[in-house]
């Protein structure tokens, strides 16, 4: 479970450090790093497979900004109103399904869902320079922190 995959210690930095707050993550007493991507994964592709991906097109409505009177040393004048676009934007109506889907099938092999909050480049730097920190531990310690990989994958690191 605190295992740092060796080939993987640069391409998670970037990643997990864009995105702020706290990342969801699926922990299991017992599990390692390398299970708990697995299963993820697996329940992932099941939850797409019973709800797939169905995006609607759907569109904002317009706004309209009424003329406005405008006057100068007694001279005034109107400027006409005009519309502007609401826009478009795409929604997977699935996605809320899908989300719950995986979910259930994570908590179905023994996994709850937690948030934790993001490392930070110190503690993923004095991680990978420490070997012996990334050892495998029975229980999950109070400020653990979670690290997004390039891949998808998520990793949880002990605290330093």
């Amino acid at each position: 479970m605190f295992k740092l995959p060796r080939t993987s210690a640069i391409s998670f930095v970037f990643l997990g450090l864009v995105a702020c707050g706290p990342l969801p993550v699926y922990y299991n007493t017992g599990s390692d790093q390398t299970r708990t991507n697995s299963d993820t994964l697996s329940c992932k592709v099941n939850a797409l497979k019973d709800a797939p991906v169905a995006n609607q097109i759907r569109h904002r409505p317009p706004v309209y900004y009424p003329g406005r009177q405008h006057c100068n040393n007694g001279n005034c004048w109107t400027t006409p109103g005009y519309w502007v676009d609401g826009g478009t934007y795409t929604v997977d109506v699935n996605l809320g399904l899908r989300s719950q889907l995986e979910q259930r099938c994570m908590a179905q092999k023994g996994y709850r869902r937690l948030e934790l909050p993001r490392c930070s480049k110190e503690q993923i730097a004095a991680l990978q320079s420490l070997p012996g920190r990334n050892q495998r531990a029975t229980g999950l310690p109070e400020n653990a922190c979670a690290v997004q990989q390039s891949n998808g994958n998520t990793i949880i690191l002990p605290p330093l």
